[in-house]
């Protein structure tokens, strides 16, 4: 994985092979952050990254000046490897050990960008609960949006405050607001 733009633009970063992640294509990331360029400046956000994994998400946002960047997992070993990489780039992201959904039940931030992406093999209803969650406990800012990362193989389409959806070779971002 590399950042792509921004400050340490370029630097790969690896992450140990034990921790349980699939983190998100470097392709993949930089369409996202394309479409993310046009919507919002960037330095100006705040972020919530969910199922943050290797922390890939968070820091692309932290180089390109995303002061307020906050990054949920349930794995020790991943929150632990985020807190060393942002502390070595010298990034602004702070971390929490917690499984998402209690997370987001008892959440009293409210984020302009939130950005989950759980593992692809989750059911339907789990995709779901991010969403109706995300909604439900109002996290997002006005003119919030929330980005799901799922397999071309699951159709979020008909979930509630769903707008759009791309595809990037077998990733798929649904974007709901």
């Amino acid at each position: 994985m590399r950042i792509i733009s921004g400050r340490h633009k370029g630097r790969r970063l690896v992450a140990p092979s034990k921790l349980p992640v699939r983190p998100t294509t470097d392709m993949a990331k930089e369409a996202l952050f394309n479409i993310l360029n046009n919507q919002y400046h960037l330095s100006n956000i705040s972020v919530l990254d969910l199922f943050a994994g290797t922390g890939n998400i968070s820091y692309e946002f932290a180089a390109r000046g995303s002061e307020e960047v906050t990054a949920v997992d349930a794995n020790f070993d991943c929150v632990k490897f985020i807190k060393k990489t942002a502390a070595e780039l010298e990034f602004p992201i702070l971390t929490i050990k917690s499984d998402v959904y209690k997370y987001l039940e008892n959440a009293s931030v409210k984020a302009d960008l939130i950005f989950a992406d759980p593992p692809y093999n989750f059911e339907k209803a789990e995709f779901e609960k991010i969403a109706t969650l995300v909604f439900t406990n109002n996290l997002l800012n006005e003119d919030g949006q929330l980005i799901i990362e799922h397999s071309k193989h699951t159709d979020l389409s008909d979930v509630p405050n769903f707008v759009n959806s791309r595809k990037y070779g077998s990733s798929v971002f649904s974007f709901f607001e």
